[in-house]
């Protein structure tokens, strides 16, 4: 059978669907190679600034990873609005809510370039997400237009690094190769989406390059 390209949406959906049931211990794996995924996730978290009673969208929120940061960050008076493309990882994260006993939770099955983004929102994320998505610059355009003047954008991806760290390449691909990590995708700037879209930009390389975090406000 041909190996998937993984750069069609149908292509993510299926490999998402597939490993949904594994997906929470394969994140545990990363640590064996010495990335702090949980630190990163709390960092992308700090970036949005976010404040008690804001709704925030998260953008491929998965199995929930992220659902308890983001509620300690907008309380029980916010709202967690979390859409993804995988009916699979959609199914873990509905449990997550329900034995959570969440009721500001909305989960929302669907391809991000399709999603209604709420108007007025006080902060946008998506974390390993965006370089899957093909119309990443149309998502980021249109997350900022629904953010209220000053709120964040914020993205936690993997990339290309451009020194001799891309030697490690290989390797890295290898690492994610299960959940769709190729060359292809990570030559998609989607920081650059974000610079044009968004003002103050800040980006934050971590990994040696292989991994980043970049955030902007809405103008």
């Amino acid at each position: 059978m041909a190996k998937q390209s993984f750069l069609t949406r149908d292509a993510v959906r299926d490999v998402y669907d597939r490993n949904a049931r594994f997906y929470d211990l394969a994140v545990w794996g990363y640590y064996l190679a010495g990335m702090p995924i949980r630190k990163w996730r709390r960092m992308a978290v700090a970036a949005l600034k976010l404040r008690p009673g804001d709704t925030i969208v998260e953008v491929g929120c998965g199995t929930g990873l992220n659902f308890e940061l983001l509620q300690k960050a907008v309380g029980p008076s916010g709202k967690i609005v979390g859409i993804d493309i995988s009916e699979g990882m959609l199914e873990r994260a509905r449990a997550v809510v329900r034995d959570r006993g969440w009721q500001n939770v909305k989960l929302v099955s669907g391809s991000a370039s399709d999603f209604e983004f709420p108007q007025g929102v006080g902060g946008i994320v998506a974390m390993g997400v965006l370089t899957y998505e093909p119309d990443f610059d149309k998502v980021i355009e249109r997350g900022a237009k629904a953010l209220s003047p000053g709120r964040r954008w914020v993205v936690l991806d993997y990339k290309m690094p451009s020194g001799w760290q891309r030697m490690f390449a290989p390797f890295f691909i290898a690492m994610g190769s299960s959940f769709g990590v190729s060359k292809d995708l990570m030559d998609r700037h989607i920081w650059e989406a974000v610079e044009r879209h968004l003002q103050n930009t800040q980006m934050q390389e971590l990994y040696g390059g292989f991994v980043y975090i970049v955030s902007g406000e809405a103008h």
